[in-house]
């Protein structure tokens, strides 16, 4: 699929400032127009920018219903009530529950988590855990990363004597559960001042709060910031504001004195002494989290992630790598599955969205499968396995349209659903599929833009090779953590041509390995372009090619040079 490429330009003012930021500065201008783009102005804005600090977080108690959460809290550790951390089965879930009890845990023993089971209780507070927390004589349940739609639950769990204290994040309905607290940025009547905390995030504020309250030093806090950025990065959450300093401070501790947990899920990625990144969690630390939810039992990954035992982190690490490698497995025989249904039927050539579904598909990988829909598709995408008359699926969506509203225009033919703008979850009766494809399509087709039916690449700036020098590029890394929010740079090269070392590298033969030069220096520049092995003709031919690509730093041989990681290729004349 043909990607567009889209050029951030400066406005006349912004032109302006960008001079005189780059003079302050003492940066290119090129770094300067980086910074107004992300809305970067001032000399002091551009130092807050660079030097996140965690005295720049906001006061928790500005949440709606805080004092009353850590009121609860407190009450309950006084009258040594126990205490239940309940957590969703993702990533976002698993850190949640894991940085609430470590921390928790050091100063109440009378405490226990809970992850409901993907396949037999589904997302969210269930009936099930209520039982086991009744059961079991738990009489607060603090929910992280779900909660916020449960009224029906939570009024149940009232009926057995239990108390919600619920941290989310996920857009609430107008009616609230009637929980001792709900904490959720989203709340219409809710005036924190950063809306987009992950679950873990939420659940972080409320640990903050009870800290300032019980004069508890934020220092020991720190530690488990680790587990904060792996759900930064993991849920996809914009990195900006309170969410960049956290993860900037969670990599930190990642990267100098990881848990004894994470410690081991770097030794099973390969990523032992190598400095982490969010790319590194997104692509391999958080989908071996998220495997052990879906292939088996979410709550091995909290035991790995709250574990002081190496040797015991060395073991669960390699049986959660083992699911991991289960799960590629599964997710590809279902993502071809669903392509070939998507390929075999005219209808979807016409749709502007996709809903596929099939009998027994794994619940589990569905996500990931949505995922890999709008990739080759690039349309709004949900997948549903079907199961004893249930139809649950997985909705993923293209830049720029919001699915979550999407299928709440749908929500009279829907058992459950809830989820954010670019992702979201929901479950029907079979006979409900027919109907809710057809309302989803017709919403889709009436709201999604033009700009929003195929990829684009953003432009940040064109570069000539000459700009690419050392201090530029150590700069630029402190614009990171990268992410959603303040994506890594897209840049511009125009007319590049073949050193004529260019070269055809992989199993296949079917990456190119790049040295370019350009007409505004002698600097060979290495690149790599993966999957483009069609150009090579063309660079063998000397044809000048415009590249978009990203910097990055490649470490060989004990060398560490500056490589362009290629994203797209656009042939141009000569």
């Amino acid at each position: 699929m043909t990607n567009k490429w889209v050029y951030n330009h400066l406005t006349k003012s912004q032109i302006e400032t960008q001079s005189q930021l780059a003079d302050e500065l003492s940066i290119s201008p090129i770094l300067a127009q980086l910074l107004i783009q992300r809305e970067i102005y001032t000399f002091e804005e551009a130092r807050n920018f660079f030097r996140p600090d965690l005295a720049n977080l906001h006061n928790p108690f500005l949440m709606m219903d805080m004092d009353k959460a850590v009121n609860r809290l407190t009450k309950a550790m006084q009258h040594n009530e126990k205490i239940l951390i309940y957590g969703d089965y993702d990533v976002d879930g698993t850190t949640s529950v894991s940085l609430v009890y470590k921390f928790l845990n050091q100063y109440y023993s009378n405490i226990d988590f809970y992850i409901p089971d993907r396949y037999s209780e589904g997302y969210g507070i269930s009936t099930q855990g209520i039982d086991f927390a009744a059961e079991h004589d738990f009489k607060l349940i603090i929910a992280l990363d779900c909660g916020i739609k449960s009224v029906d639950k939570v009024n149940y769990a009232l009926e057995l004597g239990v108390d919600f204290i619920i941290c989310d994040h996920h857009m609430p309905d107008e009616i609230l559960p009637p929980a001792a607290a709900v904490l959720d940025p989203k709340r219409e009547d809710c005036q924190y001042p950063y809306k987009h905390l992950s679950g873990c995030g939420v659940g972080f504020k409320l640990m903050q709060a009870f800290a300032i309250t019980n004069n508890i030093d934020f220092t020991e806090l720190t530690p488990l910031l680790d587990l904060l950025a792996l759900s930064i990065a993991s849920d996809i959450v914009p990195i900006t504001g309170e969410n960049r300093i956290l993860a900037f401070y969670g990599l930190k501790q990642i990267n100098s004195n990881p848990s004894v947990g994470l410690n081991a899920i770097l030794d099973v990625c390969g990523l032992k002494g190598k400095e982490i990144a969010i790319s590194d969690i997104v692509f391999k630390i958080g989908p071996r989290i998220n495997a052990s939810g879906r292939m088996k039992r979410a709550s091995e990954a909290v035991q790995l992630l709250v574990s002081i035992e190496p040797n015991f982190a060395k073991e669960k690490s390699e049986t959660i790598n083992l699911y991991n490698n289960d799960r590629k497995d599964l997710d590809k025989h279902i993502t071809d599955e669903a392509i070939a249904i998507i390929k075999g039927d005219e209808v979807y050539s016409i749709r502007k969205s996709i809903v596929v579904h099939k009998n027994d598909w794994h619940k589990g990988v569905i996500g990931i499968v949505a995922s890999r829909l709008i990739e080759e598709f690039y349309k709004p995408s949900i997948v549903l396995a079907i199961s004893n008359g249930i139809a649950s699926g997985s909705a993923r969506s293209v830049s720029g349209f919001d699915i979550y509203k999407a299928i709440d225009s749908c929500r009279d033919l829907l058992d459950t659903f809830g989820g954010h703008m670019y992702a979201a979850g929901l479950s029907m009766k079979e006979e409900n599929i027919a109907a809710f494809t057809e309302r989803f399509e017709y919403y889709v087709s009436n709201h999604i833009t033009e700009e929003q039916t195929y990829p684009r690449l953003d432009i940040d700036a064109i570069l000539e090779f000459k700009d690419i020098s050392p201090k530029f590029f150590r700069i630029l890394k402190q614009f990171g953590p990268f992410g959603p929010g303040n994506m890594k740079p897209n840049f511009e090269s125009k007319k590049v041509l073949d050193f004529g070392t260019s070269r055809l590298v992989g199993k296949d033969q079917e990456h190119l390995k790049l040295e370019l030069v350009d007409a505004s220096s002698e600097n060979v520049i290495n690149g790599i372009a993966f999957r483009m092995h069609a150009y090579n003709d063309h660079l063998k031919a000397l044809h000048p090619l415009d590249i978009c690509y990203t910097l990055e730093e490649n470490s060989f041989n004990g060398n560490t040079t500056i490589q362009l990681m290629i994203k797209d290729i656009k042939i141009v004349d000569k």
